[in-house]
């Protein structure tokens, strides 16, 4: 076979198919419709990575001609192929092979926090394995070890390596991989060290690709109920805008059905005192991260050599995490602006907490998020006054999803209900920044205005959208040409910074998110294994929210002048510097 012949034909079950030279047979199979079984295998498509390392061996088939078993994920279609999917031999070998590791994994289901969305556990169902015929035992050194976001759990650990794949190839961070052999084998950091002692950014991308419960977020939900039912706390929500666009599918809803109305009923009825919106603070972030922008391109215009550019947002905590370790040579060009998260958090405690009368230490401030990394980011000792956070803790779209069904709320049946406010109140700017690109549009419709001191009619800016992984875009500012990066993952994040180290710069402005599609894609966000169609359709729920709002500009939010006219003074000032802004540290690993 020579790559000059673009197309193969063979027969799959009788059924005859022609592929695209280079297909495996598991993307043959299943483009006609059989479904062979996987396990370590998982295609993330255009946003992440394949992973087919065909070291589980559930999903081999029989090639006529061939000996032994052929791992459909990893063996390509050639011309003529006959291949059997369904034969005794080929159901006994994977009933074997999920038995064998079986033998050495822990018989926890019951309280594993995977249980009921474990791909091993739906294997198991559909082999009808009902007893265990091989012992195993802890044969290998493993280590559990709790950090502030994720859970990591060698003795569930299948060896599938996807959390490798992500960790290493999309994101390019390099916190897990096999260490040690035989055996002795777990994946884990260089040098067996733990999580919190490596360059682990906490974005969860390993979390929302694990098969078993090997890597779970750390759950927060009995805390919360906890603190719900305490009489001497204050209890507030902030719900993040991805949250809105995915949790839907935890009950049954389509992708991309926009839940905003009945995710706020539902807050309500679990028992929070009162219910915000992070877009609130989100338009708070462009008032800020704008001025910021506004202030070196004025000076970098007026021939101000000081002046570092590109600018970069600061609102994602693991790319925040994420340059402090790799980029610290570099940690005065991001902007200084905190996250949407911790500047509601910020507010609340203060502004908001002074106004209803209520002491700090008695205000809990709770955020749905659709991020891990949020958890980490509530933990940093500069978002705490006195060792009080501004935000208590953080919770994923997922456990918020768990939390509706323990609490017997038929979701799909509520009514709408509004956010409380002030701080429940946000324009269409605030509401776009949980996509890839929307953090880009909301600083640019601020900005254009400011700047020119035109009213912008149009307000999308339609050149930053999308879900490639860099995308660029030039903005004409009255004449000026301002030129702008997007980049999502972090593996593009790399890419594009240390094309800026070595002084290949274009840009004035960058927006970085960790995760592939942004927020969507976070990973605290319902299972998606990157599938585009899914994050199109939750960006595309963020952008007709947008739409559909009064007010689409972030400067033109009503609650936020009357914040800055009643507290804060102006954006950059001696209040907002303090509350709304932070600094960076050296955290590189030598």
């Amino acid at each position: 076979m020579t790559m000059e012949k673009k197309q193969v034909t063979l027969q799959i079950d009788k059924h005859f198919i022609t592929v695209p030279y280079g297909a495996t047979i598991l993307e043959a199979a299943r483009k006609i419709g059989i479904d062979i079984p996987t396990l370590c295998h998982i295609n993330l498509e255009g946003t992440c990575v394949k992973n087919n390392p065909a070291s589980c061996r559930i999903c081999v088939v029989e090639v006529e001609g061939r000996k032994n078993l052929a791992p459909s994920c990893a063996t390509r279609c050639e011309e003529g192929m006959v291949i059997k999917t369904s034969t005794l031999r080929v159901m006994n070998a994977r009933k074997v092979v999920a038995e064998l590791i079986l033998s050495d994994h822990p018989n926890e289901c019951l309280t594993c926090p995977k249980s009921g969305d474990c791909e091993l556990q739906d294997l198991a169902l559909r082999f009808n394995i009902r007893e265990m015929p091989f012992n195993g035992g802890e044969l290998s050194p493993r280590k559990r070890e709790v950090t502030s976001s994720i859970v990591r759990n060698m003795d569930k650990c299948i060896f599938c390596r996807r959390c490798e794949s992500v960790c290493n190839e999309v994101q390019t961070v390099g916190a897990l991989g096999a260490i040690r052999r035989g055996f002795n084998t777990t994946i884990a950091p260089a040098f067996d060290k733990m999580m919190t002692d490596s360059e682990c950014t906490y974005c969860g991308q390993c979390v929302a690709v694990c098969p078993v419960g090997a890597l779970t977020e750390r759950d927060h939900t009995n805390r919360l109920i906890e603190d719900l039912a305490n009489p001497n706390k204050k209890v507030i929500v902030q719900t993040a805008p991805a949250v809105r666009a995915a949790l839907g599918e935890e009950f049954g809803l389509p992708p991309g059905s926009l839940v905003t109305g009945k995710m706020v009923y539902a807050l309500r009825e679990l028992g929070f005192d009162a219910v915000f919106d992070t877009d609130f603070a989100a338009d708070l972030t462009i008032m800020e991260e704008g001025s910021e922008i506004l202030n070196r391109l004025t000076r970098y215009l007026n021939g101000d050599q000081s002046v570092r550019l590109p600018i970069l947002t600061s609102c994602c905590p693991a790319w925040v995490n994420f340059f402090e370790h790799h980029f610290p040579d570099m940690l005065d060009i991001p902007s200084t602006a905190r996250s949407p998260q911790q500047m509601f958090g910020s507010i609340a405690k203060t502004y908001w907490a002074e106004k209803m009368g209520i002491p700090r230490e008695e205000l809990i401030v709770v955020s749905i998020m659709p991020c891990l990394a949020k958890k980490y980011e509530c933990d940093r000792p500069e978002f705490k006054t006195d060792g009080n956070p501004d935000v208590d803790y953080s919770i994923s779209t997922r456990e918020l999803a768990r939390l509706i069904k323990r609490a017997n709320i038929g979701f799909t049946l509520l009514p709408d209900s509004d956010f409380d406010q002030p701080l429940g109140a946000s324009t269409g700017a605030g509401v776009i920044f949980g996509t890839t690109g929307g953090v880009m549009e909301a600083a640019l419709r601020s900005v254009y205005e400011i700047y020119t001191g035109k009213t912008l009619e149009n307000v999308s800016f339609e050149q930053v959208r999308g879900l490639e992984g860099l995308r660029r875009a030039t903005i004409n500012l009255n004449g000026f040409e301002l030129k702008v990066g997007i980049a999502h993952g972090l593996g593009n994040a790399r890419s594009l910074l240390e094309d800026i180290r070595n002084g290949s710069n274009e840009y004035h402005v960058i927006e970085i998110m960790a995760c592939p599609g942004g927020c969507i894609g976070g990973g605290g966000q319902p299972l998606h294994h990157g599938n585009s169609e899914v994050l199109y359709a939750r960006a595309n729920a963020l952008y007709r929210e947008d739409k559909n709002k009064m007010l689409r500009k972030s400067h033109e939010n009503p609650f936020i002048q009357k914040l800055y006219e009643e507290y804060l003074g102006k954006p950059l000032g001696e209040i907002s510097e303090k509350l709304l802004h932070t600094h960076y540290f050296n955290k590189s690993i030598d």
